[in-house]
């Protein structure tokens, strides 16, 4: 019997992911894990606040740290991404946009809709809470 050679699939360091359908695929998933840790987070600020004073103020320390900014910061991030994402794939759903030249389009504003709305509602949360 012959041995054939066969195509072999290229090795992870060298092959390059597609944008729409590899890593915002992906990246969607990681999101909604995401958002369901930082469900959790939430919760814990929330029930500081039925648990005393002491609580509370130990949980705005930890969330207002730098680390904890930043957390919430990516949940932000994470939130419209997920919502935006969302919304594509509803678009999908409907049979619209769903070549690929559109997917890629599509995939570059779910990505720039996120980062502009999550650094606009950081600045509104920063001017409402008196600027500096």
């Amino acid at each position: 019997m012959a041995v054939r050679k066969r195509p072999l699939s290229p090795h992870l360091q060298i092959y390059k992911m597609p944008l729409t359908a590899g890593l915002m695929s992906i990246t969607h998933r990681i999101t909604g894990v995401a958002l369901a840790a930082g469900t959790l987070v939430l919760t814990y600020w929330l029930l500081s606040i039925g648990l005393g004073e002491e609580t509370y103020q130990e949980a705005q320390a930890a969330l207002g740290s730098i680390f904890g900014l930043i957390v919430l910061f990516g949940w932000t991030l994470a939130l419209f991404y997920h919502l935006f994402n969302g919304i594509r794939h509803l678009f999908w759903d409907a049979a619209k946009g769903i070549d690929l030249k559109s997917a890629h389009l599509s995939g570059l504003l779910v990505l720039a809709s996120a980062s502009i709305v999550s650094v606009l509602v950081w600045i509104a949360a920063w001017v409402a809470r008196g600027g500096a």
